[in-house]
């Protein structure tokens, strides 16, 4: 494994890593634009907070789960989508860092075009589709950190899990399992830090 100087940290060294990092509601926060769209398009007054389950149809009783999932199948709605607070920021900064970054996203081939182009590039305009991976099962990319909001992406896998928070994790026991919950990523980074200086 590539071993690099950190900047400013003198004879300390870090490991260059390979990150492996979601797409939605880690990079970008679908959920808040997923609710949103629900809410004005039906009359339906539900909040992040609510959805307690990665099945969000189980907050919307009074709509049907096609109903539900029709706008991440709409190529307007990835128009709505916004990176999460301080994600472009930080990935730009890992990367300067040394490390390398490789998006890992479960989309629907319907619209992963118009979700790259709309969000992805539009946003994180310093990646391309070389830095992106269509997976569902992410356990069988090999990396040294998943960053992820999807608790069933983390187990198993060979490499160091870092959770996303989010309304339909919170009741996962990480700990236990010794996954890193994150709230934000200036979080991540610092975990990030402390994972590559390991072993340095």
């Amino acid at each position: 494994r590539d071993v690099a100087p950190s900047r400013g940290l003198g004879d300390v060294y870090k490991r260059q890593l390979t990150i492996l990092i979601d797409m939605d509601d880690t990079l970008e926060d679908l959920l808040g634009a997923w609710v949103s769209y629900l809410n004005t398009q039906y009359g339906t007054n539900v909040h992040k907070e609510d959805i307690r389950q990665w099945d969000i149809s189980v907050a919307f009783p009074s709509l049907s789960k096609t109903q539900v999932y029709e706008p991440i199948l709409l190529d307007d709605f990835w128009k709505t989508v916004q990176p999460k607070d301080g994600a472009v920021e930080v990935v730009q900064k890992l990367i300067s860092d040394g490390h390398r970054i490789y998006v890992v996203t479960a989309s629907a081939y319907e619209t992963l075009r118009t979700k790259m182009e709309d969000v992805l590039f539009r946003y994180f305009s310093f990646l391309s589709w070389g830095d992106v991976i269509i997976a569902s099962c992410k356990q069988m990319i090999k990396g040294d950190i998943l960053i992820d909001d999807g608790v069933h992406n983390l187990l198993g896998g060979e490499y160091t899990g870092v959770l996303m928070d989010a309304p339909h994790n919170a009741d996962f026991h990480n700990e236990d399992v010794g996954i890193v919950r994150v709230h934000s990523w200036d979080e991540i980074y610092k975990v990030v830090e402390e994972i590559a200086k390991k072993g340095g």
